[in-house]
């Protein structure tokens, strides 16, 4: 998860600031929750805004394959986990430091259906019934769009993805793309489904049936 100035981000495979641990007390699901995070990893000393918006607007999610896509330390995979206890949770980031804090949260609060794991480690025919990301967006829009267009057809019909995305840096951009070209490609909707203090939440779903022509 990227969208504030930092060094490392969900695109850091390798990230170069230190990396000791330090417990962070954060409220996640209603709960107040003691968690580990470290530089290296998307806001690392925090819980930043944009995910915070987005864990106020996305609906509870459902039972049944989950992906937090840029797990970063954890929270949205976290959140997902404990609204969801019968859900398996997909946490997915290729920066091992996140992955291996998340893991650690997880493991922490008790939470035994996160799988922490790289994307490739996650198996072709997962498809998911929710998916909820704070995108990379300065990663680039190639890369942005590269990476959604991988994860997102991967919906289950019926299903959305919420993706939160601050305004200033190409929100209303991002909902166009996904509409007018991977939307119309394969077959999803975009909608907005809030926006709060600069950040747009984007709903994209996959119909229950097949669009028709």
């Amino acid at each position: 998860m990227s969208q504030e100035p930092t060094t490392d981000h969900y695109f850091s495979a390798e990230p170069a600031s230190a990396g000791d641990t330090r417990a962070l007390t954060v409220t996640l699901a209603g709960r107040e929750v003691e968690v580990l995070t470290a530089g290296g990893v998307f806001s690392g000393d925090r819980l930043d805004l944009g995910t915070r918006v987005l864990l106020r607007e996305v609906p509870d999610p459902p039972a049944g394959e989950l992906l937090d896509l840029g797990c970063g330390w954890g929270p949205v995979a976290l959140t997902m986990a404990l609204l969801a206890p019968t859900a398996r949770v997909w946490a997915v980031d290729i920066n091992p430091r996140a992955r291996e804090l998340t893991a650690r949260n997880a493991a922490r609060l008790g939470l035994h259906r996160v799988r922490t794991v790289a994307p490739e480690a996650v198996p072709d025919d997962v498809r998911f019934t929710a998916i909820w990301s704070n995108p990379p967006i300065r990663i680039g829009k190639p890369a942005l769009h590269a990476l959604l267009a991988e994860w997102l057809p991967r919906l289950d019909a019926g299903a959305c993805a919420h993706l939160v995305v601050q305004r200033n840096l190409g929100a209303d951009s991002l909902a166009q793309w996904l509409s007018a070209d991977l939307g119309a490609r394969v077959g999803l909707t975009v909608a907005r489904a809030g926006s709060a203090k600069g950040y747009r939440v984007l709903r994209v779903c996959r119909p229950a049936s097949p669009l028709t022509e």
